[in-house]
């Protein structure tokens, strides 16, 4: 038995170089020309003359508003609420003296969040071992780093409105925890 081998020749479409480069202008032309008739299809119920009230300033600044305002803290909330106090003459000297900041409230509104749980090498509050080579260092070097910021910490625990003395008492606060 013999065997014969059948092969068909290979057919194409293009067959010269003219065919050719008409294919490859269609082949770019055709989907850009879809492209732009769909976008004007899209569009062409868009009425944008400026005397139209959908596309008065106010109408598109609606349009296209933020949904929500990230707040990271507010700096006077804490003292905003808090009651006048009632002036006498007792308590003129007093009102003289420099207010004492409150390290505990400052750890809790702008620290706690990296140094509660130890976020990004941040030292957790109370940990002695972690807290040690700091408070090593001096406490001017610890307010130092806090105030201008320090590896992955940002400067004053990412809130610039804080003052350097509430960062101070924030650190005290945290090295007083640690030991």
């Amino acid at each position: 038995m013999t065997e014969t081998v059948h092969v068909e020749e290979h057919k194409s479409f293009i067959k010269t170089s003219n065919q050719l480069f008409v294919a490859m202008f269609l082949a770019f032309a055709v989907p850009i020309a879809v492209i732009v008739l769909l976008a004007q299809y899209v569009t062409s119920g868009l009425d944008v003359d400026p005397t139209n009230p959908l596309m008065s300033e106010d109408a598109v600044y609606k349009r296209i508003k933020p949904v929500g305002d990230v707040v990271l803290a507010e700096a006077g909330a804490a003292a905003a609420a808090a009651p006048a106090p009632v002036a006498t003459a007792a308590a003129a000297p007093a009102a003289a003296a420099p207010a004492k900041v409150d390290g505990k409230a400052t750890y809790e509104q702008a620290c706690v969040a990296c140094h509660g749980a130890g976020i990004a090498g941040a030292p957790k509050a109370g940990d002695k071992a972690a807290w040690a080579p700091r408070v090593a260092q001096g406490k001017a070097t610890l307010h130092d780093h806090a105030i201008k910021g320090i590896r992955m910490m940002p400067a004053k625990g990412g809130n610039a409105s804080l003052a350097d003395d509430a960062v101070k008492a924030a650190v005290d606060h945290m090295v007083g925890m640690s030991k």
